[in-house]
C-alpha cells in the first residue's frame, strides 16, 4: 500500500457538517481521517495519536488556528499542516507559512483541491526523507569507514593561534583541544579532526549562542541549502565524535550543550 493510502489526517473545523463530509471523503479516497470541532481537541488528539497531515482552518471558536498550528509543531514537528481560510489575506499567509504550515487553500474549496494539497504534502515529504537517508547513509559511511568531512570554517571571530573559552583552549593551528583539569592541575591535550576542529571553533567564538545545525552545516562544513533536518543528520554525528573527545562524560555534556528544537551553544 502507498503511504497516501496509509496516512492518518486530522480534520479541525468548528462546522460539524464540514468535518463529516471530509473524514467521508477522505475515507473513501484511503485515507484514515478523524476530525476537531476546536484547537483544543485539535491539540488533545495529537497528544494521543500520531498525524501525517492536518487540516486546519484558522477561525476556530476557542482560540486562533495561528496558535493551534504553533502547538501541534511542538507536539508533533513532523505533522503537515494545510491551512483552509474563508478570510485569506497575505498577512495571514505569511503567518501561516512561517508557523510551518506546508499549503494555504481558500474557502470554498473543493473535494479535488485538497486531495491535490495533501498529495503535494505526502510528496514533499517523501523527497525529503529520502535526502535524508542519502544524508545519514554519507554521515555512517564518514563515522564507520573514518573519512574526514571538507570542512570549511568561515573566518575566525578571535584573531590569533589560541582560543580560550573557559576550561577549553583551542590550538587552531596544530588542531588540539586543551582541556584544563577542574581542580587546575594540569591539562589534557586532545587532538581533533580539521571538521571537529571548525566546529569547535564556531561554538567557542560564540559562546552561549544557540547555533541551529543548519547554520553550523553551512559555516563548518560548507553544506549549503540544507533545510534544518537535513543539515542535524550531517551535524549531529560530528557533535557526538567531539563530545567524546573533550566532555568528561560524553552522555551528560557540560561544554557543549543541546538546545532541543533549536541547536547547540557552547558554555564556558
Amino acid at each position: 500500500m502507498s503511504e497516501e493510502v496509509l496516512a492518518r489526517i486530522l480534520i479541525v473545523d468548528d462546522e460539524p457538517a464540514t468535518c463529516r463530509a471530509l473524514v467521508r471523503a477522505l475515507t473513501l479516497m484511503g485515507y484514515y481521517a478523524d476530525s476537531a470541532l476546536s484547537g483544543q481537541e485539535a491539540l488533545d488528539r495529537l497528544n494521543r495519536s500520531p498525524y501525517d497531515v492536518m487540516v486546519l482552518d484558522l477561525r476556530l471558536p476557542d482560540m486562533p488556528g495561528e496558535e493551534v498550528l504553533q502547538q501541534a509543531r511542538q507536539i508533533q514537528p513532523d505533522v503537515l499542516v494545510i491551512i483552509l481560510t474563508a478570510y485569506a489575506s497575505l498577512d495571514s499567509a505569511i503567518a501561516a507559512v512561517r508557523a510551518g504550515a506546508v499549503d494555504y487553500l481558500r474557502k470554498p474549496y473543493s473535494i479535488r483541491a485538497l486531495e491535490e494539497a495533501i498529495g503535494r504534502a505526502l510528496y514533499r515529504r517523501r523527497e525529503q526523507q529520502r535526502r535524508e537517508r542519502l544524508l545519514r547513509v554519507i554521515a555512517e559511511a564518514v563515522e564507520q569507514l573514518g573519512l574526514e568531512e571538507p570542512a570549511r570554517p568561515s573566518p575566525a571571530l578571535s584573531p590569533g593561534r589560541f582560543l580560550r573559552q573557559g576550561r577549553v583552549t583551542l590550538d587552531r593551528e596544530r588542531r588540539v583541544a586543551l582541556i584544563a583539569d577542574p581542580a587546575g592541575t594540569g591539562e589534557v591535550k586532545v587532538p581533533l579532526t580539521a571538521s571537529e576542529a571548525a566546529l569547535l571553533e564556531y561554538l567557542m567564538e560564540r559562546p552561549g549562542s544557540v547555533i541551529s545545525c543548519r547554520e553550523l552545516a553551512q559555516n563548518v562544513l560548507g553544506y549549503r541549502g540544507l533545510v534544518e533536518r537535513e543539515a542535524e543528520v550531517l551535524i549531529r554525528p560530528l557533535v557526538f565524535r567531539l563530545r567524546k573527545k573533550i566532555e568528561p562524560d560524553a552522555e551528560q555534556p557540560v561544554l557543549i550543550r543541546t538546545v532541543r528544537g533549536k541547536g547547540y551553544f557552547f558554555s564556558s
